[in-house]
């Protein structure tokens, strides 16, 4: 825990602080690789190198796609429209493989945390591991997803941000973890669920990692999640939130369609410096200015402000009036994110009265400020608290994380 403690306390350094870190290792395929996450003119190219003649890869691609999104095949022996012999050449060369549940936690409030194992075509080197949160609601169930194996980035308030980046995720282990939770849930689309309705219905790109520092892999994965003949979510109903990688977010609104969240934590760049070092880089408003310029924001589509509340840092009614003035013209909604403690950290939460007051100042300034409630805290699943397995806790250290996730 040493090392994490220190990567902490350099992340909240100020000047000093790494504004990126860089990869430890990249991904190495298996000998037998998974279709998913690939485009559809990659698995016909795929099939192709098989054998498949030309004039039947359209057709195979399409009931390729069929079973694995829409009903979740695991295996090609399960997909029964494919003759035995094409099953059986695509299960020599193939598989439909998605991440591995290493470990399932199930909160008190009924969030869901697995740990991901993903397997590494290199047998020296050992698997690594991802998290992913299920949220179910009355009335909808997001699924918070990972982009990286730790992150690129050092947010001074942030669990996730104290450990290393080990890799980017492939867009097929993204795209798996929207698979594994159908899996989880029995949430198929030829499968009976206990509401009648489909159980992930948002995907949220909140988990490990800044999505924009894995742009393609992400892009290229969110297109299947929204593609409507196959897992089906709408683009609407898919968030993306990024600490501010400015070049790359108006490519997220013309490449993906997405719904927009930007973490930003704080109104003037010498604080944000301290809380999101990448701000040094990309400061608050060539920030802003990304944001207004995003393609497709309205009052339909507004861009979603993530604002963590920490005890006397960035809490005050001046810090509330002046969030108001920056985000004049910006089709906006404020979402306050009480702080979520955890070992080492040197930041508390901000008192819930100071927070109605803070949220009330917005709101009345015509925002909506929701107050985001913590989800998931006893299993260490709320926001700013993701942390890979790969990087072990002793027994009480997380003793230490479970007493301050269960005070409220």
């Amino acid at each position: 825990m040493t090392d994490i403690l220190t990567s902490a306390s350099a992340a909240g350094s100020g000047a000093n602080s790494p504004l990126e870190k860089l990869p430890l290792e990249t991904y190495i395929p298996p000998t037998k690789p998974s279709l998913i996450g690939l485009s559809r003119a990659e698995i016909a190219q795929r099939l192709g190198e098989i054998g498949v003649q030309p004039a039947q890869r359209k057709m195979r691609t399409q009931q390729l796609w069929h079973w694995m999104y829409v009903r979740g095949a695991r295996t090609f022996d399960e997909m029964t429209s494919i003759s035995r012999e094409m099953r059986a050449q695509l299960a020599q060369h193939f598989t439909v493989d998605r991440p591995e549940v290493a470990a399932e936690q199930i909160s008190s409030d009924g969030t869901r945390k697995w740990l991901l194992r993903l397997p590494s075509g290199d047998a020296f080197q050992r698997a690594h591991e991802v998290e992913c949160v299920y949220i179910p609601e009355t009335d909808r169930g997001t699924l918070c997803v990972s982009s990286q194996v730790g992150c690129t980035l050092t947010c001074s308030f942030c669990h996730t941000g104290t450990q290393r980046l080990v890799r980017n995720l492939t867009a097929g282990e993204i795209v798996g973890q929207v698979m594994v939770a159908r899996d989880r849930l029995n949430d198929w689309a030829d499968r009976e669920t206990p509401t009648g309705s489909r159980l992930v219905t948002n995907v949220v790109m909140m988990g490990m990692g800044e999505p924009l520092y894995n742009f393609d892999a992400v892009r290229d994965a969110l297109l299947i999640v929204a593609d409507n003949e196959g897992v089906g979510i709408s683009r609407r109903r898919i968030t993306l939130s990024t600490s501010g990688v400015v070049p790359n977010i108006a490519r997220t609104g013309d490449e993906i369609g997405v719904m927009l969240a930007v973490s930003l934590h704080a109104v003037r760049d010498e604080l944000r410096n301290e809380l999101v070092p990448l701000n040094r880089k990309y400061p608050i408003a060539e920030l802003l200015q990304a944001c207004r310029d995003y393609p497709g924001a309205s009052n339909a589509r507004r861009i979603t402000f993530e604002y963590v509340m920490l005890k006397g840092v960035n809490d005050s009614l001046d810090d509330a009036k002046l969030l108001v003035k920056l985000l004049k013209g910006i089709p906006a909604k404020i979402n306050l994110i009480p702080f979520n403690p955890w070992p080492g950290t040197k930041y508390e939460c901000s008192d819930w009265d100071q927070i109605e007051k803070f949220s009330e100042y917005i709101f009345d300034a015509g925002y909506s400020s929701p107050v985001r409630t913590p989800r998931g805290r006893d299993i260490l699943a709320a926001c700013g608290q993701l942390k890979s397995e790969t990087e072990k806790l002793s027994a009480r250290e997380r003793q230490a994380l479970r007493a301050m996730a269960m005070t409220d």
